[in-house]
């Protein structure tokens, strides 16, 4: 009871608002819907049998699709006095002296209650298997997190007490391999913050994606500049559609997805040398893929890449600090946030690692807003 609660707090007054709005909406609709059509079945049948049927059918649907028990019991309410009022002779006149006038009630009522609290308990256990999956992913992200850390800061520490302790005694290329560890952690460090903000961002109870027409030459151009800066040595190449390539996107979470995938390249790979980011204009989508020339994925963990925390032992990154498993887990939370998916394979006589991902995309939208 006191998760139900917590979960029904969640809900500020406008959500509140608009969600009493679209029951509301829905109700009037299908009963109107519902009128409509026994108006029209009358210049086909002379008999009215139907009519209680379809509103009966009415109000298992307004059950079915609004919130909670007043919505289907109001329609059930509705539903008799409709067809009371409507359908049945003296037309247009309410009379409830009628033979079988309380059963139809009572039918439609039970119905209405029934309907509605079995729909009510099955959203109920869905929200509540939501918020456990929720905090599982978070419980595993912290357990990640809190390993993927510990070591670089340990790190940092012990180079910048290295410097301090024994400044004097260090010559000048000692302190600089020093200091250049201190900066490389450093870097690491933030695009983890980065990283974990992305999260937030997208599963936070209140977020909302904001996406706009992106140009998707210039956010894979953007990606491409950021990489490079840290991985000079590692040759990108890029291969574009023709025609200028709009998607809807959040420009700055799909850039990072592609920095994160061609970091993994070269941290992983061990022996990438070049990687190749191509994009496709498929129907409906756009088709996004980072190749490398590397070592290629551990056919042991490819199932359970994007799950946000690798096996330790054998499995486990090599460097002990950088796992692979963190970035994939954030990339593949953006690009479902977008309605996209992603998937990692090897590519065949071990030539490296390949990873795609797609943005809906559609064609009609895309030419209106061009």
């Amino acid at each position: 009871m006191q998760r139900k609660n917590m979960i029904e707090r969640k809900q500020n007054p406008e959500q509140k608002g608009r969600t009493i709005l679209r029951n509301i909406l829905i109700t009037v609709g299908i009963m109107g819907a519902a009128t409509i059509v026994c108006l029209a079945l009358q210049h086909f049948s002379e008999a009215d049998t139907h009519v209680p049927l379809l509103f009966v059918l009415a109000v298992v649907i307004v059950a079915r699709f609004t919130e909670g028990y007043v919505y289907g019991i109001l329609s059930a309410m509705a539903a008799v006095v409709l067809v009371n009022y409507v359908f049945t002779y003296p037309y247009f006149e309410l009379n409830f002296s009628i033979t079988g006038y309380p059963l139809t009630f009572v039918v439609m009522l039970a119905t209405a209650v029934m309907v509605s609290a079995l729909t009510t308990q099955i959203k109920w256990q869905e929200q509540i298997r939501l918020e456990v999956e929720k905090e599982k992913t978070r419980a595993n992200l912290l357990r990640a997190v809190s390993h993927d850390i510990r070591t670089p800061l340990t790190s940092i520490q012990a180079s910048a007490s290295g410097i301090l302790d024994n400044y004097d005694a260090l010559g000048r290329q000692e302190k600089v391999e020093l200091l250049e560890g201190i900066r490389d952690e450093s870097r690491w460090l933030i695009r983890m913050v980065e990283n974990l903000l992305s999260i937030t961002r997208i599963n936070g109870d209140r977020a909302q994606l904001q996406t706009t027409w992106e140009v998707v030459e210039e956010v894979v151009g953007g990606a491409v500049g950021k990489f490079q800066k840290q991985f000079a040595q590692i040759e990108v190449e890029t291969s574009m559609p023709e025609e200028v390539v709009m998607a809807p996107m959040d420009g700055i979470l799909v850039e990072q997805v592609l920095v994160n995938l061609m970091e993994n390249s070269a941290i992983h790979g061990k022996t990438t040398t070049k990687i190749r980011i191509s994009v496709q204009k498929l129907p409906e989508r756009v088709l996004f893929c980072v190749e490398d020339n590397g070592k290629g994925i551990d056919p042991a963990i490819l199932p359970i890449i994007f799950e946000g925390q690798l096996p330790t032992g054998d499995h486990a990154a090599s460097d002990g600090k950088r796992s692979m498993g963190i970035g994939l887990s954030v990339c593949m939370s953006i690009i479902q946030a977008h309605q996209g998916d992603m998937k990692a394979e090897n590519m065949a006589a071990h030539r490296g690692a390949r990873i795609q991902f797609w943005l809906p995309c559609q064609e009609e939208n895309w030419m209106e807003e061009a």
